[in-house]
């Protein structure tokens, strides 16, 4: 029961709008920098909360106490893409520091060697486009600039598809919050509409995976 208690407590704490409510432009662009490269970040919101801030700033949330939210779109798409941006270099600057030595990390409550494993195997097998792809992938995302650094993958191109994959994600995804939350249905049906994000999120990794095939002999995928 504890546990259960504990689990709706957080999930509560973590509902977007009452992020946004309770902490505004602070708390989303923090959430967007942990999510993007701290190691505790990996359950942080960040689709949602770009998709939900969106909606805010176009002034079409219902449900709530709309009126509590006052966000700019400007700032916030800025806020976001910056957020988006230093958290990644601070992910790959750690993996960097840190690197092998982060995979024989035994494992604690908050960091499971199984994440880095995921993230190492995405990295692998999409080379450095990971690191735009990885944007759109929850866990795999927070740890991929990580790997990247740990693997110490040229700066250059390291920092050329971070700022496109944050241009992408959070720009993109905040931006269809902005402009869809104007449709009354989605206005008036926030949850479904945030599961409608996250299969859009995933179309970018559908059609890599679908262009690999295609390109590869046989369309049988490799580990390269």
């Amino acid at each position: 029961m504890h546990t259960l208690a504990a689990v709706t407590a957080l999930l509560d704490a973590l509902d977007p709008q009452e992020l946004l409510r309770s902490g505004g432009y602070l708390f989303l662009f923090a959430i967007i920098f942990a999510e993007s490269g701290l190691l505790i970040g990996f359950f942080l919101p960040g689709d949602s909360l770009l998709f939900v801030a969106g909606m805010a700033a176009a002034g079409t949330l219902t449900g709530v106490d709309s009126g509590a939210i006052h966000l700019n779109i400007w700032v916030v798409l800025v806020g976001v893409f910056v957020a988006a941006v230093a958290g990644d270099q601070v992910g790959y600057t750690f993996g960097l520091r840190a690197g092998p030595a982060l995979f024989t990390r035994p494992d604690s409550r908050l960091f499971k060697q199984g994440r880095l494993d995921s993230a190492e195997a995405f990295f692998v097998r999409h080379g450095a486009r990971s690191i735009m792809l990885a944007r759109f992938v929850p866990v795999v995302r927070t740890f991929c600039p990580i790997v990247a650094g740990a693997g110490r993958m040229h700066y250059r191109t390291f920092a050329r598809f971070n700022i496109a994959g944050a241009f992408m994600w959070a720009v993109g995804v905040t931006s269809l919050g902005y402009f869809l939350g104007n449709i009354a249905v989605i206005a008036d049906h926030v949850e479904l509409a945030l599961i409608g994000v996250v299969v859009i999120s995933l179309l970018p990794i559908a059609a890599e995976t679908l262009r690999a095939r295609r390109t590869r002999p046989g369309g049988q995928p490799t580990d390269a």
